[in-house]
C-alpha cells in the first residue's frame, strides 16, 4: 500500500484529499504545516507528497519542498504542490524548489486521482 502525505494547512482540504484517496487503497498521512511535513516525512518515507504551497508559520509548502529535495534522507521524495490560485509564479517556484508536478484547487476528485497514479506511475 502507497503511503501518501497531504500537508495543507486546512483541515477541510487535508480531509477531502485524504476521503478520496483513501478510497483508492493509499495509506494517508497528514501534516498542517511546513515544518511537521518535513518532521512527517522523515519519519514515515512517503511514496508522495501532496503539498500546499501557502502554509502560515516560517516554513511555506515551497520552503518546505527545497529542504526535502537538499536532505539526503528525504531527497528522493515525489512532490506534488496544491495551489489555489495558479498562478505561474507560484508554479514556477514549486518547480525551482524540486516538485515534480502541481495540482489547482478547488479540484475534482477523478483529476486528483487521476494526477496522483501519472505522478507515482513515473
Amino acid at each position: 500500500m502507497k503511503k501518501i502525505l497531504i500537508a495543507d494547512d486546512r483541515a477541510e482540504v487535508r480531509e477531502l484529499v485524504e476521503i478520496t484517496l483513501r478510497a483508492e487503497d493509499y495509506q494517508i498521512l497528514q501534516a498542517k504545516n511546513g515544518q511537521q511535513s518535513i518532521d512527517v516525512t522523515r519519519k514515515e518515507k512517503p511514496d508522495l507528497i501532496i503539498m500546499d504551497i501557502m502554509m502560515p508559520g516560517e516554513i511555506d509548502g515551497i520552503e518546505a519542498t527545497r529542504i526535502l529535495k537538499n536532505d539526503p534522507v528525504t531527497k528522493g521524495s515525489i512532490i506534488i504542490m496544491l495551489t489555489s490560485k495558479g498562478q505561474k509564479e507560484d508554479i514556477k517556484k514549486g518547480y525551482e524548489a524540486g516538485a515534480e508536478d502541481y495540482f489547482v484547487k478547488p479540484f475534482s476528485p477523478l483529476d486528483l486521482i487521476k494526477k496522483v497514479e501519472e505522478v507515482l506511475e513515473k
